[in-house]
């Protein structure tokens, strides 16, 4: 969150959201899951707004795992940029570790849009990683 404005179509929308090179960060802040994770939850230092990096945090949560999670974007989009999901992801795997987040999945459609996929093939196969996913994950037994 604290760069949406800078990719694509977000500086469109700070009308709505905010503004994250003003006093607005701070409430920004409070919905942004990797800010919350990398600073909050791991205690990862944050970059401050002359891009140097500030102390690190405490943990809020030293015994915090992560659940198994699956993150799907598209190459293509051109709302929600897939560096948001790659950042998160790469957090998850280098900053956690697999002690913290055992596991963690991801899937990038090179085509495609916002939706993540750009005809009814691509869009059945996403929704087939999702609930299979679901089906392993919080399902009665294994697919």
């Amino acid at each position: 969150m604290k760069r949406y404005s800078k990719l694509l179509a977000g500086a469109s929308w700070m009308g709505e959201y905010g503004d994250p090179d003003t006093e607005e960060w701070k409430f920004l802040r409070k919905h942004s899951p990797y800010h919350l994770l990398r600073n909050d939850i791991l205690g990862r230092p944050e970059l401050g707004d002359d891009d140097i990096l500030g102390e690190s945090n405490e943990s809020s949560d030293p015994e915090w795992e992560c659940p198994k999670v699956l993150f799907t974007t598209s190459t293509r989009d051109d709302r929600v940029h897939p560096g948001h999901a790659r950042k998160m992801v790469a957090s998850l795997l280098n900053d956690a570790g697999k002690g913290k987040a055992p596991t963690v999945y991801y899937w990038e459609n090179t085509e495609g849009g916002h939706g993540g996929a750009a005809d009814n093939s691509q869009r059945a196969h996403m929704w087939a990683l999702t609930y299979n996913f679901l089906a392993q994950t919080i399902g009665k037994g294994k697919m």
